[in-house]
């Protein structure tokens, strides 16, 4: 195991937690609120500072997850989920919170745990233009193609895998 990269950080709310990792081998490291904020129910949204910008090495990506706490006991989640922080942002991270129950409004303290950072190596895609692909066992299998509840079959598709009426619709 490595001992990872080092990750430059500036504080904007000194008095908050330092980002730590709850336990040994976790991926995702907790972001903590800066203010409180009240998320109304049915897709309320608020955006909360945490406090932190970074410098991330060229070649690696920071992504601000969900809590899977938040997400099961209060329908609160991010809202572009995992938010991506790139290697040249130097503003402070904020994380836009969704509140995803029809009845109950969600309040964030400041302090609160609200979210988790990853911090990811990646590989930048050089794309090539095609008339083709080559062919592939899934070929343009996608929407439920694969089973499950409410899978839309192969037959929605049309030939170049654009969607299209179901059989027997029109």
């Amino acid at each position: 195991m490595s001992n990872g990269i080092e990750v430059l950080v500036k504080r904007f709310a000194a008095d908050l937690p330092w980002p730590a990792y709850a336990h040994s081998g976790d991926a995702g490291m907790d972001l903590y609120a800066t203010h409180d904020a009240v998320i109304p129910p049915s897709g309320g949204r608020v955006t909360v500072g945490t406090g932190l910008a970074i410098a991330l090495p060229a070649g690696f990506v920071g992504l601000v997850h969900p809590r899977s706490g938040l997400a099961a006991r209060h329908g609160v989640t991010v809202l572009n989920a995992p938010g991506t922080v790139d290697a040249g942002y130097r503003g402070e991270i904020k994380v836009t919170l969704l509140n995803t129950d029809p009845v109950e409004p969600f309040t964030v303290r400041r302090g609160d745990r609200i979210a988790q950072l990853v911090i990811q190596e990646f590989i930048r895609a050089r794309l090539v233009e095609v008339e083709r692909l080559p062919g592939s066992a899934r070929g343009v299998g996608g929407f439920g193609s694969t089973g499950g509840a409410g899978a839309l079959g192969q037959d929605w598709l049309s030939e170049d895998g654009a969607a299209g009426a179901r059989s027997g619709e029109e």
